[in-house]
């Protein structure tokens, strides 16, 4: 990623994504977002990632393959998102707020990699670079490049990106499938 967001930048995200993830949480409304105040980059449309751990371990992600809406509002949905909507944990409660650490992932562009056959698609993945997009007709899922840490190898993170997609592991070596990268600058609290 070239355009990098500066310190003081992702500091703001970062606060933005707190607290908008703990009024929710308490059940209040959001304050307005003042787009005034902000950096021509947080007001230009971005896609993004929040995700939340607790103790080391996920606790929510939900996020944006493209953008939408400004960067800065886009951050603010899905920290409140990935708090008390993704499907895989409970709502996020007002004990568990200090608990909870935030990332934020802002994302590229997504772009089609072309590729003949299984290896070619393994010689053009790039392990802790690449976020991979994967759609087989109207099914779509995505691994973030963070999670090479925990799939560090390329056959197997296909295998498990095919299982989120709702399909067979191996259905990237028997189909053909629409595949796409991206990268993220990823911070944190």
């Amino acid at each position: 990623m070239q355009d990098k967001l500066t310190l003081e930048e992702q500091q703001t995200l970062l606060r933005m994504a707190r607290e908008a993830m703990t009024f929710r949480v308490k059940g209040e409304a959001l304050p307005p977002l003042d787009v005034s105040s902000l950096t021509e980059r947080l007001r230009a449309d971005g896609a993004s990632f929040v995700t939340l751990t607790m103790r080391g371990e996920l606790r929510g992600c939900v996020g944006a393959l493209e953008a939408y809406q400004p960067l800065a509002e886009d951050v603010r949905e899905h920290a409140v998102a990935a708090a008390l909507e993704d499907p895989r944990f409970p709502p996020v409660s007002e004990r568990d707020l200090r608990a909870i650490q935030l990332e934020i992932s802002r994302l590229t562009r997504p772009h089609p990699l072309e590729y003949k056959d299984a290896a070619e698609l393994l010689s053009k993945l790039k392990p802790r670079v690449d976020g991979v997009i994967l759609r087989d007709d109207m099914r779509r899922a995505t691994f973030l490049p963070q999670v090479w840490k925990k799939i560090p190898q390329p056959d197997e993170f296909m295998d498990n990106l095919c299982y989120k997609v709702g399909a067979n592991y191996d259905l990237w070596r028997k189909k053909h499938l629409e595949v796409l990268t991206y990268q993220v600058e990823e911070f944190h609290e």
